[in-house]
C-alpha cells in the first residue's frame, strides 16, 4: 500500500487584471501559503510524497522571487518530497524555469522535476510514470506515450500527467488529447493503478474505474471552476483506491444575477454582500438587471463603492447587465436644482432619454449628482 498527495495548477505568480494594489499581493501569498498548508497535509495524513501534476508555475518567467518563495515553502515539510511536473504553462523547453539560474542554485532536496517519461522509484515497489511537457504544442498524447513501454503486474504504477481528457474537449482534433479509454482499458489490465493529472481546476473523478483524478487547483482562479481549493489523499494499492478531499485554499470566485426593481431588492442585495465572509479573499462578479428610480441607482451606487473597498474585487458582469435607470418627478424635484445646475440636469434628462452609451453615461451622470446632493444636504 502507498499513501501520497495529489495535487496541481498551483500556477505561482499568476496575476488577475481584477485585483489592484495590494489585493493582488494577497493572492500571491496566498498561492504560497496553500504549499504549507499542502505540505502539512501531507505530513498529519502520513503521506510520504506530493505529486505536482504540471502548471506549477504560471509560466516560465515568473520572477526570481516566486521561485525562492516557493522552495521555502516546501522546504517548511522536509519529510515529504515535492515531485514537479512541467505542465503547459512551464514546459521544459529551452526558456524553462526549471533550468535557471534561481531554480538550480536554491531547490532544495525535497523538490524533484520530472524531466522524462521514465519511470522513477518513490518507494519499494512503487513507481511514478511522468508525462512531463518538453514544449508548448505537444503533437501526441503524452500520457500513452509515458505508459506505452510498461507491462503488467509487479510494481504499483502512478501516472502524473497534464492536459485534457478527450472525453471534455470541444477539440477532437488536438493530437496532445488524453484517452481515457485507453487509461481505463490499463488500469483495467493492471498495468497502472493510479492516474494524477492536472490541468482543470475544479477536483474531478474522471470514468468508472475511480483511479483517475484530477485535484483541480489549489486556490481557484476563475469563477467557472465547480469544486477548486482542494487537495487530494490518496491510499492505494492493488486491488482498491481511497481518494479523499482535503481543503487547502482560502480565495472564492462568486458571480450572482440580481434583478433590482426596488428598495427591497436593494436590501437584499446589501444583505448579501454583507454576509460574505471573508470579504478580503473573495472576488464577486455582478450582473444587475431591471429598472430602478434615480435615487435607488444613487444608493446603489453607494452600495457598490463601500464593498468594492472590501472585498478584493468587485466586477460588473456587463455581458449579463441591463440596469435601466428611470428617473420619475420625485427624484427630479428632490435635487431642489436652479440655476446653471438645473439647466444642466435638463440637458441630462434629454440626453438620458436617448439610447447607446450617451443615455447611459447621462443616467450615472445624474446619479452622481443625485448622490452629491444627498451628501451635502
Amino acid at each position: 500500500m502507498v499513501k501520497f498527495l495529489h495535487t496541481a495548477d498551483w500556477q505561482l505568480g499568476m496575476t488577475r487584471h481584477f485585483l489592484a494594489g495590494e489585493a493582488q499581493a494577497r493572492f500571491d501569498g496566498a498561492r504560497i501559503d496553500a504549499i504549507r498548508t499542502i505540505g502539512a497535509v501531507a505530513v498529519d495524513e502520513g503521506c510520504s510524497f506530493a505529486v505536482v501534476c504540471g502548471d506549477v508555475f504560471e509560466s516560465n518567467q515568473v520572477s526570481r522571487q516566486v521561485i525562492l518563495r516557493a522552495f521555502e515553502a516546501m522546504a517548511a515539510t522536509p519529510q515529504v518530497v515535492f515531485y514537479l511536473l512541467p505542465g503547459n504553462h512551464d514546459p521544459l523547453d529551452a526558456s524553462s524555469v526549471y533550468s535557471s539560474a534561481a531554480f538550480a542554485e536554491h531547490k532544495p532536496d525535497n523538490v524533484v522535476v520530472l524531466e522524462s517519461s521514465s519511470p522513477i522509484e518513490t518507494a519499494s515497489g512503487v513507481k511514478l510514470v511522468p508525462a512531463p511537457w518538453l514544449t508548448k504544442r505537444p503533437l501526441t498524447d503524452l500520457v500513452a506515450d509515458a505508459c506505452d513501454t510498461l507491462e503488467a503486474g509487479g510494481e504499483m504504477r502512478i501516472v502524473v500527467g497534464h492536459g485534457a481528457l478527450d472525453t471534455r474537449s470541444p477539440d477532437q482534433s488536438n493530437p496532445a488529447l488524453i484517452s481515457r479509454s485507453s487509461l481505463e482499458e490499463r488500469i483495467d489490465t493492471g498495468q497502472i493503478h493510479y492516474v494524477a493529472l492536472g490541468d482543470r481546476h475544479s477536483t474531478t473523478d474522471e470514468g468508472r474505474s475511480g483511479r483517475i483524478w484530477y485535484s483541480g487547483a489549489p486556490e481557484p482562479t476563475d469563477y467557472d471552476e465547480d469544486d477548486p481549493g482542494n487537495a487530494l489523499v490518496v491510499t492505494l494499492d492493488a486491488d482498491q483506491a481511497s481518494v479523499q478531499r482535503r481543503p487547502v485554499g482560502a480565495w472564492r470566485f462568486l458571480q450572482k444575477d440580481w434583478e433590482l426593481t426596488g428598495d427591497a431588492d436593494l436590501d437584499a442585495l446589501e444583505d448579501w454582500l454583507s454576509n460574505i465572509e471573508g470579504k478580503d479573499r473573495a472576488i464577486v462578479k455582478l450582473a444587475l438587471v431591471g429598472q430602478v428610480s434615480l435615487a435607488q441607482k444613487a444608493r446603489l451606487d453607494t452600495l457598490i463603492e463601500l464593498h468594492s473597498d472590501l472585498l478584493a474585487a468587485l466586477e460588473s458582469w456587463e455581458r449579463r447587465s441591463e440596469l435601466a435607470v428611470v428617473p420619475d418627478d420625485v427624484d427630479l424635484t428632490a435635487l431642489g436644482l436652479s440655476g446653471f445646475a438645473a439647466e444642466a440636469l435638463e440637458d441630462l434628462e434629454a440626453q438620458a432619454e436617448s439610447s447607446g452609451e450617451q443615455a447611459v453615461a447621462a443616467r450615472d451622470a445624474m446619479a452622481l449628482l443625485h448622490r452629491l446632493v444627498g451628501a451635502a444636504s
